[in-house]
């Protein structure tokens, strides 16, 4: 672990390899677990705003569950979250054949919206836990996601280069930069 700002940062984040490997998980990481995708506060005001835009790209069932649930909901632990089908699917999943996608990046990447999906999404598998007075930003394995180490692995490409945009969106240019510094002299 090592500190960079107001964030406490495991190592794990630049020595281990990680790509996303749809053609092997399907996705799966929108539809297997135990709550919805964590959100932050301003983003509930956002997936409340948009959601009259996405929800044409959404399945009859994801509709019914953000009608039924409300566009963000407090999982059980108190925390911000998207909602579930069923306690299982993101109510803001789709699928292209077997394989499951986001139906607010859908809209995104039509140029319908121009948020891309919430951060701890665009982030994964890179989990961030807010404390009092820092923030820990820890690599989050999950066994569904072992292709994507694989396929990390065989490309050579470490998990924060990856989540790049991700870590830039959350913590801005210049602590990526600094992420990067680190990750330099820890090769050295």
């Amino acid at each position: 672990m090592f500190q960079l700002g107001k964030t406490i940062v495991s190592e794990d984040i630049l020595e281990k390899e990680f790509v996303c490997n749809l053609t092997a998980c399907h996705g799966a990481c929108c539809v297997d677990g135990d709550a919805g995708a964590p959100l932050l506060q301003e983003e509930t005001a956002i997936l409340e705003t948009i959601y009259p835009k996405v929800k044409p790209f959404l399945r009859p069932e994801g509709i019914a569950a953000i009608e039924a649930q409300g566009t963000w909901v407090k999982g059980t632990d108190g925390d911000l979250e998207t909602p579930l089908i069923d306690n299982k699917d993101c109510a803001y999943v789709i699928f292209d054949g077997k394989t499951a996608l986001c139906g607010i990046e859908q809209a995104y990447n039509q140029g319908i919206i121009d948020w891309k999906k919430p951060v701890s999404c665009h982030l994964y598998p890179i989990r961030v836990k807010d404390f009092s007075s820092f923030q820990a930003v820890n690599y989050d394995r999950w066994d569904i996601c072992s292709p994507a180490c694989s396929l990390g692995k065989e490309l050579e490409v470490p998990v924060y280069k990856f989540v790049k945009e991700a870590l830039v969106r959350r913590f801005g240019n210049e602590w990526y930069e600094e992420l990067e510094k680190v990750a330099e002299d820890l090769k050295k």
